[in-house]
């Protein structure tokens, strides 16, 4: 990429977050599928459906600049869900897979906070202010998606606390 404006820089990095949200549209549904918790399993599901409204969104903020964009790959969210995969095909089924579905997510949530926090800067910066408020509210999606699945993680690592900490209770009873 040669960007020569800042508009420039705004449309390919435009361009290369389409390309991200349409390749998590084809990620979610095989994470959501190798999830074993039903709430992560419907966290992956209603991620999926926002994702779609955020392209539509993206689809939108084209319209309202009057720029074209560009065929780019993502590749940085192409080795974010290659990670995602690995994890579904080396860790077996269950709540560390589920660890690790998390945080693949994660991932995936703070390149996408900060590429749409840089949108939104560059979109006020080139003066596209119906733009800049698409992209905040998508920022504000990612953003609260991000907590959800931090609050997922935490709710997780909880209850293999509490199975360890009965298991080992258990444990030292029958010793005795």
């Amino acid at each position: 990429m040669a960007a020569k404006s800042l508009n420039d820089l705004f449309v390919h990095a435009l361009s290369d977050v389409y390309s991200a949200e349409k390749q998590l549209t084809k990620a979610l549904p095989k994470l959501a599928r190798a999830a074993t918790n039903p709430d992560l399993s419907a966290a992956f599901k209603a991620h999926l459906e926002e994702t779609q409204g955020q392209i539509e969104r993206i689809d939108r903020v084209v319209e309202s600049t009057d720029i074209k964009l560009k065929r780019v790959k993502c590749v940085a969210m192409e080795g974010l869900v290659e990670e995602g995969q690995e994890h579904i095909e080396e860790i077996e089924q269950g709540p560390i897979r589920d660890a690790a579905l998390i945080a693949a997510a994660q991932k995936v949530e703070h390149y996408e906070i900060a590429t749409y926090g840089t949108l939104a800067a560059l979109a006020k910066k080139l003066g596209y202010t119906d733009a800049m408020n698409l992209l905040l509210e998508t920022l504000k999606e990612e953003k609260a998606t991000d907590e959800k699945l931090t609050l997922l993680a935490e709710q997780q690592v909880s209850e293999e606390e509490a199975g360890t900490s009965a298991l080992n209770r258990a444990g030292k009873q029958s010793v005795k």
